[in-house]
């Protein structure tokens, strides 16, 4: 089937994880909210009365369902082009996984804006910066060295071992974000978490991710998204 994906058309946030799911499978997708009337028609799912709306993108059309929640997208996505395992234990575990890199997104997020969303990161860069150095204090290493312990374990291949699931794609996701985000901090930490390093560049070097990467599908980073460079931030 030909999927629709919902979700803000000039940000990668938590809807890069949806896209690059789709993209390694290789499905047939539109991204509606970056075509023309794209947003009207999103802001009209959500708003629709009765049925089961989504609270908010990302969201995914697919046939007559409507998936919200990106791990929940996931987890439909990952059984049905082969980025999960067949198994119904397998597939919990994954999306467990999956719920886990939900919650350090959201850490990651609020970096920038400890405070809430409804603010500028102008009106609380002192929190921010008092949060980013906590953050990197305890939050990365005990995230990231979750997942590098799982990496190593299973065969420093992938995360599950040598099949690539929807959980490595969004861990890529997770180390090019840092990278773009805090690159001094992220250069010096990466020392410790060699099999990331080594999966990202698996994943950025799979045929579909790789043209996916270097095609205009693929917003830049930028200061509206999760993952925003503030210098005073990456010292």
């Amino acid at each position: 089937m030909r999927y629709e994906l919902y979700y803000w058309p000039s940000i990668q946030g938590r809807g890069e994880y949806v896209r690059l799911a789709l993209e390694e499978a290789g499905a047939d997708y539109a991204d509606v909210a970056r075509s023309e009337r794209g947003m009207a028609a999103m802001m009209r799912m959500m708003e629709q009365n009765g049925g089961t709306p989504p609270f908010a993108p990302p969201f995914l059309k697919a046939g007559k369902l409507v998936i919200g929640q990106t791990a929940n997208i996931l987890l439909y996505l990952g059984s049905r082009h082969g980025l999960a395992p067949n198994a119904e234990a397998g597939k919990l575990w994954l999306h467990q996984l999956q719920l886990t890199i939900t919650d350090f997104v959201l850490e990651i997020h609020d970096t920038h804006h400890p405070l809430g969303p409804s603010l500028y990161y102008e009106d609380q860069r002192a929190p921010a910066k008092k949060r980013t150095n906590e953050f990197w204090k305890q939050r990365v290493p005990k995230y990231l060295g979750y997942f590098e312990a799982l990496v190593k374990d299973n065969g420093g291949f992938y995360v599950t071992g040598r099949r690539v699931t929807y959980v490595d794609l969004s861990l890529f996701q997770i180390v090019a974000g840092l990278r773009y985000a805090f690159p001094r901090r992220m250069k010096a930490f990466e020392r410790r978490i060699p099999g990331l390093r080594d999966l990202h560049d698996r994943v950025a070097n799979r045929p579909n991710i790789k043209a996916y990467l270097e095609s205009d599908r693929r917003i830049a980073f930028n200061e509206d998204g999760i993952f925003r460079h503030y210098k005073e931030l990456d010292i």
